[in-house]
């Protein structure tokens, strides 16, 4: 199991646009994706709704975690993007 952990970086958090453009990239692998923040559960990476409820605000630590080390690092490079700029 690969696993990585990442600063959100987004200015705003994993908010509904953050959020979309990590949902769809999860969504374009067919292994599992989870996304949890420290002491929290897991959740699915590809729904949009999901990454959401992580309440997950810009600096927050997000894990990372996938059978798929590729799809691990394309995830976590843009949850430390500013993807609102």
């Amino acid at each position: 199991m690969a696993k990585k952990t990442v600063i959100v970086g987004s200015s705003v958090g994993l908010h509904a646009r953050p959020a979309a453009t990590v949902a769809a990239a999860a969504g374009e692998y067919d292994d599992e994706i989870t996304l949890s923040l420290a002491g929290g559960d897991p959740i699915d990476a590809s729904s949009v709704l999901l990454i959401m409820t992580l309440g997950a605000e810009h600096g927050s630590e997000i894990t990372v975690e996938s059978d798929n080390a590729e799809a691990v690092d394309k995830i976590a490079a843009l949850i430390e993007k500013d993807l609102d700029a």
